[in-house]
């Protein structure tokens, strides 16, 4: 090969990722000031005052002046332009504020409610790829019944809403066989039901998908050129199908891993688990500006992560992503 044909290419290869780098973090950029945006004029919509939050509530029964002193101290007797371009500046610092209903720094806070929360979700993820990918395996070496039985078990599984499952799990394997514990405890136990919660339905969404390309795979040129070479039915499988019947569940991933955590908000409270989620729907209710704004930012920037993780998975694994 020519050298100089061999460093253009590595040039093309370098600018080409640097490019698609640049592309994910502004995009991710985009993204943050999006959410931020939105919960920042959101949240003003909802009926209250925050200074009755900042005092402990409207049960506080705060004096006049000590709620225009709150309003004055966070701010919020400024105009309401002066105020969101206050909080976009604080927020490019890194600086996300002090909880109103907790009295303790933002990023303090997070620290302790986001890991039980990403080892929820990541679980969840994790075993909801393995019963995918374990029932489309399955299934197209079990001829047209099989398919047509692990279709129906997908179709239910991806239908069934969050919070019907987990009452229905509770009632199961807590009150009726006593196996599991119907809150979440920081036991392996506790993680049971709380993750199958969240696996079962994304299951049934990335089977359906992972087994129609795979049945594709297992019949395709390639797949028939290597049993004509007299490779055995397990090595087309492993060596060449099972990547073509990962890449649609590789490129959901990232999807996969925000619903994953919109449906931790509902996990969570059902089971009693401390994590964003639970603490989300206490902050909205408690008009906790600072910590609303801070678990969505969170959230939003654990997604683009992941998407950017899945887009580079996914390019790893399809050369042709790679060439596009």
């Amino acid at each position: 090969m020519n050298p100089g044909t061999h460093t253009q290419r590595r040039r093309t290869r370098i600018t080409g990722a640097a490019s698609w780098v640049l592309g994910k973090v502004l995009g991710g950029i985009f993204v943050l000031w999006a959410v931020a945006t939105a919960i920042f004029f959101g949240i003003r919509m909802i009926p209250g005052d925050p200074a009755e939050a900042i005092m402990g509530g409207p049960g506080s029964q705060a004096s006049a002046e000590a709620l225009a002193a709150a309003r004055a101290e966070y701010g919020l007797d400024e105009p309401l332009a002066v105020q969101y371009f206050t909080a976009l500046r604080r927020l490019a610092t890194g600086d996300l504020g002090t909880s109103y209903s907790l009295k303790n720094p933002v990023s303090e806070v997070l620290g302790e409610l986001l890991p039980p929360t990403l080892t929820l979700a990541v679980l969840a993820l994790l075993v909801a790829w393995v019963l995918a990918l374990g029932l489309a395996v399955a299934s197209t070496r079990s001829g047209r019944a099989g398919m047509a039985l692990a279709s129906g078990l997908e179709i239910v599984s991806a239908a069934v809403p969050h919070f019907w499952l987990a009452s229905v799990l509770i009632m199961l394997f807590a009150t009726a066989l006593g196996w599991l514990p119907p809150v979440s405890t920081a036991t392996g136990a506790g993680l049971v039901l709380p993750v199958a919660t969240l696996a079962l339905p994304l299951a049934g969404f990335l089977g359906q998908v992972m087994r129609d390309t795979l049945d594709a795979a297992q019949r395709s040129g390639f797949a028939l050129s290597a049993r004509a070479r007299g490779e055995s039915e397990i090595g087309v499988l492993l060596r060449h199908s099972l990547r073509h019947a990962a890449l649609p569940g590789i490129a959901l991933s990232g999807w996969a891993f925000g619903s994953l955590l919109s449906g931790a908000v509902v996990v969570e409270a059902i089971f009693a688990r401390p994590g964003l989620g639970r603490s989300l729907l206490s902050a909205v209710t408690a008009r906790d500006i600072p910590l609303v704004t801070g678990v969505a930012l969170v959230s939003a920037a654990a997604y683009v992560l992941i998407m950017a993780l899945s887009d580079a998975a996914e390019k790893l694994a399809d050369p042709r992503m790679a060439r596009a």
